[in-house]
């Protein structure tokens, strides 16, 4: 009798978690999450208006004049957007079928992280400038206006990162050695008299001179460690495009792979170009990526 309530239990909360949303549950989904309607649509346009302002306010009060002027506009301000984010946050939350799922996803965590820091001003001075992630709320402008096909270009870069990951750490443990091997010499040439005075020290140096930025608050002042340095820079130079030749043969490849895919319907001829609507043969309409 107790495992029969026990299973009845379980299945009411189970209906209870699956039951259809209401009315006023099912428009205010349309309006906050759907961008089809010109409701969704005027609501995601005021919202990434309202997230552009917002993080504006937030650089704008750490210079240093404007916050001595205008601190308590800005405060204000800072607490009106995160007192809206909240509600809107809120809102999302009670509408959706299940709000543990929205919460721990993407969105539903960058909208929480955007609006605790203002919450942590209480107690941590200083926290609000980690409001500046609410950028990323504006990610769904390609939702709003309908930018997903800008994704697939998204995708040819993450795959083509994807593919040169073990070459390039490979540059990279070639260079980190590199460093070391220069810093270590230039730490015995020119010793703590010159500025080199321990070896993480030189290594330092030697990263700054490799990758051409040359801060110039160490440097050489003997010959044989200007002839180093000089090498140094020369090595930079050689070695800065390898990365970049990598990464774009890798790219120029997953741009082939894509273009070899897209076939015709009719004759099947392959190897169209990404942006091509007809076949180059028989003069069909090519079916779009996302359909094949």
């Amino acid at each position: 009798m107790a495992r029969a309530n026990t299973n009845r239990f379980h299945i009411v909360q189970a209906e209870a978690v699956d039951s259809p949303l209401a009315a006023w549950q099912l428009k205010l989904n349309d309006i906050i999450f759907g961008a089809e309607s010109r409701a969704g649509k005027l609501f995601d346009v005021a919202l990434i208006i309202a997230i552009g302002l917002s993080v504006l306010a937030v650089m704008l009060e750490s210079v240093a004049q404007v916050r001595l002027n205008y601190q308590a506009v800005l405060s204000v301000i800072e607490w009106t957007f995160t007192l809206a984010f909240t509600l809107e946050y809120l809102l999302r939350l009670s509408c959706v079928r299940h709000p543990l799922k929205y919460a721990f996803s993407f969105y539903g965590i960058v909208d929480l992280l955007s609006i605790i820091p203002t919450y942590l001003t209480i107690l941590i001075p200083g926290a609000n400038t980690f409001l500046l992630i609410r950028i990323l709320r504006i990610l769904r402008v390609f939702r709003v206006f309908k930018l997903f096909s800008y994704m697939r270009e998204a995708e040819q870069l993450a795959w083509a990162m994807r593919a040169s990951k073990r070459k390039i750490l490979v540059f990279l443990y070639f260079v980190s050695t590199l460093v070391v091997v220069f810093g270590a010499i230039m730490y015995l040439v020119e010793g703590p008299e010159n500025g080199f005075t321990s070896i993480p020290k030189s290594i330092y140096w030697a990263i700054v001179t490799l990758t051409t930025v040359g801060y110039g608050d160490v440097a050489p002042a003997t010959p044989l460690g200007q002839l180093i340095a000089s090498a140094t820079m020369i090595t930079g130079y050689a070695i800065i495009a390898v990365p970049t030749g990598i990464y774009t043969a890798e790219l120029t490849q997953a741009m082939r792979t894509q273009r070899d895919a897209r076939g015709c319907i009719g004759c099947g001829v392959t190897g169209h170009e990404v942006d091509a609507q007809f076949c180059r043969r028989c003069g069909d309409a090519l079916p779009i990526p996302d359909e094949q």
